[in-house]
């Protein structure tokens, strides 16, 4: 079963880190999809249950779609050139 949580908004300042979806219970399956509207990049990190942590640059004006097996926490970080801000939304799923 599959579940579509709220899409959220990030407005980040420069050099900011959020935290947007926590799975401490030993991760789930889940597709992350960020959407920076912004005119800087933002990192989209990635952290899995065994296994190394991810980062993915989204340049400005640009989205990423990622299917993620064992998510833990899905987290935006800003680059220090800029603010960022933008929508990302999770789904859960036991694919």
């Amino acid at each position: 079963m599959a579940i579509l949580l709220p899409q959220q908004f990030f407005n980040l300042a420069p050099s900011v880190g959020k935290s947007y979806y926590e799975n401490l219970a030993g991760g789930i399956n889940a597709a992350v999809t960020v959407n920076n509207n912004s005119t800087f990049p933002v990192d989209l990190v990635i952290y899995r249950v065994n296994a190394a942590v991810v980062t993915y640059i989204i340049p400005a004006q640009n989205s990423l779609t990622l299917s993620v097996n064992d998510l833990l926490v899905a987290a935006l970080l800003s680059s220090a050139a800029g603010p960022a801000f933008g929508t990302i939304e999770v789904a859960t799923s036991d694919f």
